[in-house]
């Protein structure tokens, strides 16, 4: 019954703040990367830069590779500035990610940012998900196209993971907005999470589902993660596997979920369904051929919206256009939306 009551104060209190914190840049301190991080796989492919401040992360014939935090959290803001890499990427994944699979390898947590590459180069798509207590067997993922050439400069993806809400952000805009339904029930995340950033061969599915293999010509596949930030409620790795929680107090979670980065002011949810109308290619919640049963708890649907899906959940209105023949395979080229 405690848990319970200190759960709905949040919620009181998240919704109290809807009208008072206005959006804003997130004025978040970063960490240098032996601060809260360690290498997790891929030895020369992960490159540290002279002042630890930012990481290169090498996708080659030999590896790929990838680091860790080095703490486990159970809530927080998580987030990192990326530039992907160049030219032909097909089958190439890049992901900035929390997972817990490690200890709970068939009940696990995730929460996604995967980044898909393709044959042109600039036309990255981003994809992200939402798994709670293994439920990998009916994922809700989203995928987008990009607004920017992610290969010019480096830009800010984060994740906001609250008891009660999950958002997405890139740089200061909000793309995906999951609300804790009580429906939902253990496929909301729930256990202590460690942050992952990792480059890797993902050719069976990442390009045109698997048409498209990663051509190690173009090797070494080379992303760069900066600006790192951890502002969670820190487990300890022996800890992790229970349920507490930290060095996060009560009143720590509290400035948590009413910090402007947790917060959807209306002005932020107008810039949402804005990016989503022009970006989104799939959403799970359109997909009835998938789910027969209908959308899932948390969803936000409406007739209006639906009509721009078709029954897969794909859009009919975003598409990703193929570059014309004749020009130079891997030169640069931008992601062309059309909608309507």
């Amino acid at each position: 019954m405690a848990s319970k009551a200190r759960f709905l104060m949040l919620a009181a209190a998240t919704l109290v703040c809807l009208s008072a914190v206005a959006a804003s840049a997130f004025d978040v301190p970063s960490v240098a990367f032996d601060e809260g991080f360690s290498p997790l796989f891929g030895d020369d492919n992960l490159v540290r830069s002279r002042d630890d401040r930012s990481v290169r992360l090498l996708l080659d014939r030999r590896s790929g590779s990838g680091f860790i935090s080095s703490d486990y959290y159970l809530h927080g803001f998580f987030s990192a500035s990326i530039k992907l890499p160049r030219d032909y990427t097909a089958g190439v994944v890049v992901a900035f990610y929390l997972s817990n699979g490690d200890m709970y390898e068939k009940t696990h947590d995730e929460l996604d940012f995967e980044f898909l590459g393709s044959r042109w180069g600039a036309q990255w798509r981003v994809q992200t998900n939402v798994y709670g207590n293994g439920s990998t067997d009916h994922g809700r993922e989203e995928r987008y196209l990009l607004p920017f050439d992610p290969t010019l400069e480096a830009h800010r993806y984060s994740v906001l993971w609250a008891p009660t809400h999950i958002i997405f952000y890139i740089d200061d805009t909000p793309i995906r907005e999951v609300i804790r339904h009580p429906d939902m029930g253990g496929d909301f995340p729930s256990k202590p999470m460690a942050v992952y950033a990792t480059i890797w061969d993902g050719s069976t599915w990442a390009t045109d589902n698997g048409k498209y293999k990663v051509n190690y010509k173009y090797a070494p596949f080379t992303s760069q993660f900066s600006d790192l930030t951890l502002r969670g409620c820190r487990v300890s790795r022996r800890d992790g596997a229970g349920n507490a929680a930290g060095d996060c107090t009560e009143g720590g979670l509290l400035g948590l979920v009413t910090a402007d980065y947790a917060v959807m002011t209306p002005q932020k949810r107008a810039a949402m369904r804005a990016f989503r109308a022009r970006h989104m290619t799939y959403t799970v919640c359109y997909d009835a051929m998938r789910y027969a049963a209908g959308p899932f708890p948390e969803c936000d649907n409406s007739d209006e919206e639906k009509a721009s899906f078709s029954a897969w959940g794909e859009s009919k209105t975003v598409v990703m256009r193929q570059r014309a023949r004749g020009r130079r395979r891997g030169a640069k080229a931008r992601a062309e939306v059309a909608s309507s």
